[in-house]
């Protein structure tokens, strides 16, 4: 089975590409991010997006982009049901809710606990923020932590999925930085983590290298550029 690959583009948005030949975006706000290059900004093709939580910095242009592409669309119920309501084509199967797993195009989607707000920008509810663990077609299992502080259950995240990867945020203000983020490295027991939802605005200052000074010393960091891939 072919490689996946793991690419950064900016902020929280990343696309996965798995080794079934799918197309995942997660947290696609790529037309208005500033980190997101330009030859990203117009996807060629999408299967699945999968978005955390309502905050407009996440959410992006899954919209615009459902429309376009017409992809399945992982989301927590209410999130689901709120992006149908703006016009994005969500058929009739309802999200999941934190603990359910859903299989879309081979790939498996498990919402799991995130501490965190959640609102669209005009005030509405959007359900509550949550992460995401992804259990591509060759195992291999990337747990997405959207946007949270550190919490001891992050354990138990590590126990039932030990995701091979972990996605965490490290920009610290509105999430976890990077001395939080060192302890839920040390709680999920992952071997390879990639920061994010940093560096994107002042604000935002929390580093890799902070990170990998803090971090376990058997944790590798890996920290692409904005358009900058990982083999998975």
């Amino acid at each position: 089975m072919p490689d996946a690959s793991l690419t950064w583009l900016g902020h929280a948005s990343f696309r996965i590409d798995t080794p079934g030949g799918k197309r995942i975006y997660v947290d696609p706000w790529l037309d208005g991010n500033p980190k997101c290059p330009d030859d990203e900004k117009e996807p060629e093709r999408m299967d699945v997006i999968a978005v955390t939580h309502g905050h407009s910095d996440h959410v992006g242009n899954t919209v615009e982009l459902a429309k376009r592409f017409s992809p399945e669309i992982v989301a927590q119920v209410e999130l689901k049901g709120w992006l149908g309501k703006q016009g994005a084509p969500v058929g009739e199967m309802p999200g999941p809710n934190k603990g359910g797993t859903v299989e879309v195009a081979g790939v498996s989607f498990t919402l799991v606990n995130a501490f965190h707000s959640s609102s669209s920008d005009a005030g509405d509810y959007t359900g509550e923020s949550c992460g995401i663990v992804i259990g591509l077609e060759n195992g291999t299992t990337l747990y997405f932590a959207g946007d949270t502080c550190v919490f001891g259950d992050m354990q138990l995240i590590g126990r039932i999925y030990e995701p091979d990867l972990a996605i965490l945020p490290i920009g610290d203000h509105f999430t976890m930085g990077p001395k939080e983020a060192a302890v839920a490295l040390e709680l999920l027991a992952v071997r390879r983590c990639v920061p994010s939802h940093y560096g994107t605005f002042p604000l935002l200052h929390g580093t890799p290298d902070e990170l990998r000074r803090l971090a376990p010393k058997d944790v590798e960091i890996l920290a692409p550029e904005p358009g900058g891939t990982i083999e998975l």
